[in-house]
């Protein structure tokens, strides 16, 4: 189970990462203008009046509305959304019913979603090396025997 105190040590953690000050939002800065990457859910509670934080739960910017899909279907206890996030690439996570590692996960894609390639690249080559794997214990594929070129895609001719 997540918390806001943990998506606040997360998000600030990410290269880059701001705090908005006026609400529960977290941002990295694209040629000077602040781009969200995740958000408290601003639920409709009441159809004629504003919407309300719902700190339950987490707005997560995601790549496009294929990851957007596969993650609700995933895992639909914690990912869902909502008719006014249709269209748009971005998923509500239920911070009740998701682990800390994941939520880093998401929190991470998130930002990358956002933050500018320059930011990204930087990030990259600061990052810890990963400690080597342990040697596969499965065999190596056997390599395709090669395949037969027609002659239209070596330039050559029948005769």
């Amino acid at each position: 189970m997540a918390s806001q105190a943990d998506v606040r040590r997360i998000a600030l953690a990410l290269p880059g990462a701001h705090e908005r000050a006026d609400r529960f939002a977290f941002y990295v800065e694209v040629k000077d203008k602040p781009k969200d990457f995740a958000w408290v859910w601003q639920e409709r509670v009441d159809p004629k009046k504003a919407r309300v934080p719902n700190p339950r739960v987490l707005a997560v910017r995601v790549a496009n509305l294929d990851e957007k899909d596969a993650l609700i279907a995933g895992d639909p206890d914690a990912c869902f959304t909502e008719p006014h996030y249709h269209g748009f690439p971005a998923v509500l996570v239920r911070l009740a019913a998701v682990t800390v590692p994941r939520l880093r996960a998401l929190l991470a894609e998130a930002w990358r979603c956002q933050a500018p390639p320059a930011l990204r690249d930087a990030a990259l080559l600061n990052a810890p090396a990963r400690s080597a794997r342990a040697p596969s214990t499965t065999r190596p594929r056997a390599a395709s025997p090669p395949t037969r070129r027609s002659a239209r895609s070596t330039g050559t001719r029948r005769r």
